[in-house]
């Protein structure tokens, strides 16, 4: 397939770098990349603002290569949808470990219970990362394009644009909401540590 080699030849012929041509489509300059050197291929939104940006057909863009491309960015964004499913259930898991297991292993073990909670903490930790990784990649912040990206569907342009107004809402409450669930938490731990050491 040859559709990198027409990104880089008409990026080129545009005198812009990744940077620039990232900025125009929403993604990530290692996005770019990635398309340029044929290690992943862009969706079809990304093909129709490229035909603009470029200012040629999506057939000249894509020279019939439609039906292989449409293939590989199903299996590819099918792929990133099982791991992101996979790291939400690893992160859910670990947090049910870590406060099931903290108290009983403070009550049990005494101090020696912070070498597990160390460990299901970086767990945690680890598949939250991951998580936030793959909802930069492509570009899913709110609840609702969470939830899409997961079924594999797109929001509209409308939704999308609303979406993208609500992020600064929702990360504030989120940020809140963290706050309070880890000040109850800790505060158990703490109160079930005390009542243990007394």
């Amino acid at each position: 397939m040859e559709l990198g080699n027409r990104i880089k030849e008409l990026r080129k012929a545009q005198n812009i770098n990744q940077d620039e041509l990232a900025e125009k489509l929403f993604v990530s300059r290692q996005t770019i990349s990635n398309w340029e050197n044929d290690k992943s291929y862009p969706d079809i939104q990304s093909v129709l603002l490229l035909s603009e940006i470029f200012n040629v057909s999506v057939d000249q863009l894509l020279k019939g290569d439609v039906e292989k491309m449409e293939r590989i960015i199903t299996e590819q964004t099918q792929a990133d949808i099982n791991k992101m499913n996979t790291y939400a259930i690893g992160m859910l898991i670990s947090i049910v470990a870590l406060l099931i297991s903290t108290p009983v292993l403070a009550f049990t073990t005494g101090f020696w219970f912070f070498i597990p909670f160390v460990l299901l903490f970086a767990c945690t930790m680890y598949f939250a990362t991951r998580i936030e990784k793959c909802k930069k990649e492509y570009n899913v912040q709110t609840y609702k394009e969470i939830v899409a990206f997961t079924k594999g569907e797109a929001l509209s342009k409308e939704d999308q644009i609303r979406e993208e107004a609500k992020r600064p809402y929702q990360k504030a409450i989120f940020a809140i909401l963290s706050g309070v669930i880890a000040a109850v938490v800790c505060g158990g731990i703490g109160a079930a540590l005390i009542l243990l050491f007394k």
